[in-house]
């Protein structure tokens, strides 16, 4: 009898933050995910569907909870597209989007706030995994007077990021690369482990 062996992976295990405002990227980006041949955590952002949540008006609570269940709404809409879920908090043996709904609810690791958003819930899972994070956004990283910042190891203040994320990731040593989703070939060469602009977020590069 012939055992297949199967291929190396292509790269490191990642955990993979995709905003929502990339919701029109989707299509693009998942077959370059899948293509990739690494470990990918895929962690959804809340988009529309935590935007909604905004506008209810809730207390600080329930929005939590409201909002990260509308991270595992643009979860399944990313799944929708040809790639696996999962509930499980481990790092996959093929790409996966991760449904935080149920994880965050056992540990509930983080302050109810709207401070802290799907990146700083990414950045918990990054770390809890010990992975590096990809957060792909719909701009090209931090700015500074309208200069790219492309290295980041002091807390700094931003709108690209809740204000809980770079001090925890910082502070946890989570490694951390913001580039422009809505850029697939800037994915492509990132995956790939090729130098790409963007922003890198760590003490440790």
């Amino acid at each position: 009898m012939v055992r297949e062996l199967k291929s190396p992976p292509a790269g490191p295990p990642l955990a993979v933050k995709m905003g929502g405002s990339l919701y029109n990227c989707v299509p693009d980006l998942v077959p370059v995910l899948l293509a990739s041949g690494r470990p990918l955590l895929i962690v959804p952002g809340g988009g529309m569907f935590a935007d909604a949540v905004r506008k209810c008006l809730v207390d600080d609570d329930s929005a939590h909870w409201m909002a990260i269940a509308a991270m595992d709404q643009y979860g399944w809409y990313i799944a929708s597209h040809g790639i696996m879920t999962t509930t499980l908090l481990q790092v996959p043996v093929r790409p996966a989007v991760f449904l935080p709904y149920c994880s965050v609810r056992q540990h509930d690791p983080l302050p109810h706030s709207w401070d802290i958003t799907s990146d700083s819930i990414a950045a918990w899972i990054a770390d809890l995994l010990e992975l590096d994070l990809l957060l792909l956004k719909s701009v090209d990283g931090i700015m500074d007077n309208g200069s790219l910042v492309k290295q980041i190891n002091i807390p700094v203040k931003t709108e690209v990021v809740d204000p809980f994320f770079i001090p925890f990731v910082l502070e946890k040593e989570v490694r951390t690369t913001i580039i422009n989703g809505s850029c697939i070939d800037r994915v492509k060469k990132f995956l790939r482990r090729e130098t790409v602009s963007g922003t890198r977020i760590g003490t440790t590069f």
